[in-house]
């Protein structure tokens, strides 16, 4: 069931014009799985999991996920975003916390991105030898929430993803 649920999700967030093909999963590492998508030749591979924990425990956060995404021509490279089940608020920046490191990101829409490269690289390379990760985002609404992220596994799954899309 969690499988559909994640396959699900992901049909849901890419472009339409990527639903042509349906995503493949490529394996499963403790609290992350891989998943990989051609589109217009171009393939695209993606690390996925969801939180251990949210709070406020009294509102509804959708589908809530952080990816780890690469494309097989180069045009990103373990690129990691946050995946909210609601619109964040676009001038509140959310935070990613990986041991005593902080990285900050853009909200757009739904989603939250790291803001430059080598930021993106530092908190790739933190979460692969970190424990947990928090995330702390505000809503459109105004609603503070938080997320704990499980690491356990991730250095795994951005090695098989890297591997099919290198």
């Amino acid at each position: 069931m969690k499988i559909f649920i994640l396959t699900l999700f992901i049909l849901i967030s890419l472009p339409k014009n990527v639903l042509a093909s349906s995503p493949t999963l490529e394996g499963s590492f403790v609290d992350w799985n891989v998943f990989s998508i051609t589109d217009g030749g171009d393939k695209i591979c993606w690390a996925l999991t969801k939180p251990l924990s949210k709070s406020p425990k009294s509102v509804n956060h959708g589908d809530v996920y952080f990816m780890v995404s690469s494309w097989k021509s180069g045009s990103a490279k373990e690129q990691p975003s946050f995946y909210a089940g609601y619109d964040l608020k676009s001038n509140r920046t959310p935070i990613v916390r990986v041991k005593n490191n902080r990285f900050k990101m853009f909200a757009s829409a739904n989603e939250g991105f790291v803001e430059n490269n080598a930021d993106e690289r530092s908190l790739v390379s933190k979460m692969r030898s970190g424990a947990t990760m928090q995330l702390e985002a505000v809503s459109s609404r105004g609603t503070k929430v938080n997320y704990s992220f499980s690491l356990k596994g991730v250095t795994a799954a951005l090695k098989k993803a890297r591997a099919i899309c290198s």
